[in-house]
């Protein structure tokens, strides 16, 4: 029988190396895949997968036990990747975006491709506590509920965010079919 992520959290946490590995491998899927949603490139999904997985070895005491472990490795994620865009230059990124959005507004709206990638670029226009939201509800499949608890906000705030996230971007698509 496989030991359950409490049971694996707490004796990483207590330094058992044999836990901590078991416990990564676990989640590193989903740590990736959040951070590729974040950011919508290979090489920063990487750099913050990479960093968290690196620090989570020093912040593994800090799981209390009091939330699920994943709700909890979400929350660090999600602030890992707030706090590599904060290191990042936004301008550069803001520029380059604001580009792709442009081109991605005139393209071939047949192509699903195209599709995806218009979306990814509006939901990065959005305000970063709108875009963690969209991407922990939409993206992963969170109940608000979940993605409450690991915004460390009130459910009502969530699903407000989503209504707003769901206005824009039907604004973004009506102005794009103009």
């Amino acid at each position: 029988m496989n030991p359950s992520d409490l049971d694996l959290a707490r004796k990483a946490a207590n330094g058992e190396r044999d836990a901590f590995q078991p416990l990564l491998e676990r989640h590193y899927d989903m740590l990736y895949r959040l951070a590729y949603r974040f950011f919508g490139s290979v090489a920063e999904a990487e750099d913050v997968t990479h960093e968290i997985c690196l620090g989570l070895a020093s912040r593994i005491g800090g799981f209390q036990g009091r939330s699920q472990f994943t709700t909890w490795l979400y929350r660090v994620a999600i602030n890992a990747c707030r706090d590599h865009a904060r290191r990042e230059s936004n301008a550069r990124k803001f520029a380059g975006a604001s580009a792709a959005f442009a081109e991605m507004q005139a393209a071939d709206w047949q192509d699903t491709e195209n599709k995806v990638a218009w979306l990814h670029e509006a939901i990065a226009t959005l305000d970063p506590a709108m875009k963690e939201t969209v991407l922990l509800v939409v993206a992963e499949d969170l109940s608000h509920r979940q993605a409450a608890e690991i915004l460390g906000i009130a459910e009502t705030t969530v699903s407000w965010r989503m209504h707003e996230a769901r206005k824009r971007l039907k604004a973004m698509v009506e102005s794009a079919n103009e």
